[in-house]
């Protein structure tokens, strides 16, 4: 997701490409805001200057802040996850290779995207507005880890993997993208790791155990 800043408004849009383009505006702005003012004491108000659109021009895209806030993870996140779900059911691509798609989308498009914000936007407000869990839970938890056992159940049906428990317990294969997620959030400045050395060393040491290849 690429930050769009202004303060002039813009005309509303007269097709269906300006439509997307403007709503897409509308959600930079809503992150920038959403991080910098907290979901509790951002305004709709502010969004809209910051997206340099008129406040009723907004709420024909959104009708509340919460719906904004959904909008920003269907669109952030759940688009990446929904182009995953098209392809890694391919019957002729192997386990080992789905898996690896996976982990590639989510260190290129989510990780190394402004996508990271909107996790640890989530990270920051769930607590207090557990509406918001619930939604990226919906959005993209659950079809995360459905794609996940997926890949699993088919692994081991075609005798790829001989353990079953990313299948019983997935969250084990993502795990160490929250640790990513963190570090870079909090102790980056201070130690800095490679993400996706890090990642593919997990990946590695997953396969192995899948495979039954640890000694």
């Amino acid at each position: 997701m690429s930050a769009r800043r202004g303060t002039k408004r813009q005309a509303p849009a007269r097709n269906e490409s300006e439509r997307q383009a403007k709503l897409q505006t509308i959600l930079d702005a809503a992150l920038d805001v959403f991080l910098e003012n907290g979901f509790a004491d951002a305004r709709l108000d502010d969004v809209a200057a910051r997206a340099g659109v008129a406040k009723g021009t907004l709420y024909l895209y959104v009708p509340s802040k919460q719906a904004l806030f959904e909008a920003l993870v269907r669109s952030g996140i759940g688009g990446p996850v929904g182009a995953i779900e098209q392809r890694i059911p391919d019957p002729d691509v192997s386990a080992e290779d789905q898996l690896r798609a996976l982990f590639h989308v989510l260190r290129t498009e989510i990780l190394g995207t402004r996508r990271r914000d909107i996790v640890r936007l989530l990270l920051m407000e769930a607590s207090r507005f557990p509406e918001l869990a619930e939604v990226y839970h919906r959005e993209v938890i659950v079809r995360g880890l459905r794609i996940l056992r997926g890949i699993a159940d088919r692994g081991v049906a075609r005798g790829e993997f001989r353990s079953d428990e990313i299948a019983r317990f997935p969250q084990l294969a993502i795990a160490p993208a929250l640790v990513a997620l963190l570090w870079t959030s909090l102790f980056q400045r201070f130690d800095p790791i490679d993400i996706e050395a890090m990642l593919e060393a997990h990946l590695t040491l997953l396969m192995k155990a899948l495979k039954g290849h640890l000694s």
